[in-house]
């Protein structure tokens, strides 16, 4: 592993070769930080990929790009002579020793969900008027949910106990239930928001992230369907000419291999 040293020459070359390309390469020339928007989002989820295969190399690599992209956009910022990565760093810096009195304070927090609390609460003394305002309207909507929860929990507004959350999910159900019985198309995506916003908030009580588990759930599901689609070709037959009966059997034999 480098030394101290060894990183921040390492930082050093990054910010001389954005220098170079920014000024050589005409592609690199060309952006803009709304041209780079859409890379960056999806930078993040290949981020995000990696993480869930547990794959370091994967990791390394797309932080990596990620770290390109934050100098990228600074190195954009000081052509304009609105901000530089300095700039960057010193306001990531000042946040962390600020939202942390825990550690460079005399504030006591023994537990994690104290420090959450409290970082809830420095925000707001900084000039928001709602602990909501922190989500990022573009999230997608269950990364959203899960982050509007989080944030109400720490504002105290939350339910005591699982038990409580689990309950609300089946009452969520049953209305989601009677109102598939009134074909009311309306009413019904309504409903249904409500049961997935709960089971949402379930998962937080039972240390679940429903993202990753949803994509562990995709990536399993595509998975097991690859393997029926390969095994129905080593018979010669086609899924469209197959009985649900005949899929089963390969489908059950997939999850064996995985689970």
């Amino acid at each position: 592993m480098a030394n101290r040293k060894q990183q921040l020459n390492a930082f050093n070359e990054l910010l001389d070769i954005m220098d170079e390309i920014r000024e050589k390469c005409p592609w690199d020339k060309k952006q803009t930080m709304q041209s780079l928007r859409h890379l960056t989002i999806e930078e993040t989820y290949e981020l995000g990929d990696a993480v869930l295969d547990n794959d370091i190399t994967e990791i390394k690599k797309e932080l990596g790009d990620l770290l390109l992209h934050i100098v990228f956009y600074a190195k954009i910022a000081s052509e304009k002579n609105d901000f530089d990565i300095a700039d960057v760093i010193t306001g990531i810096n000042e946040k962390l020793v600020n939202r942390h009195p825990h550690v460079f304070g005399d504030f006591i927090a023994e537990t994690d969900e104290e420090v959450a609390k409290n970082w809830e609460k420095l925000k707001l003394k900084e000039g928001r008027d709602s602990v909501l305002e922190g989500v990022p309207k573009s999230l997608p909507a269950m990364i959203k949910a899960s982050r509007i929860q989080d944030k109400a929990a720490s504002a105290g507004f939350d339910w005591e106990k699982p038990e409580q959350v689990f309950e609300k999910v089946q009452e969520e159900i049953n209305e989601l239930n009677e109102e598939v019985k009134q074909e009311d198309l309306n009413k019904i995506e309504s409903e249904f928001g409500d049961v997935l916003f709960s089971l949402i908030n379930y998962a937080r009580f039972i240390k679940v992230d429903p993202e990753s588990a949803l994509e562990k759930t995709n990536k399993k599901f595509i998975n097991r369907f690859q393997f029926l689609e390969k095994e129905a070709a080593k018979e010669g037959k086609e899924l469209s000419n197959m009985t649900l009966n005949e899929m089963d059997i390969h489908w059950e034999k997939s999850k064996i291999f995985f689970k």
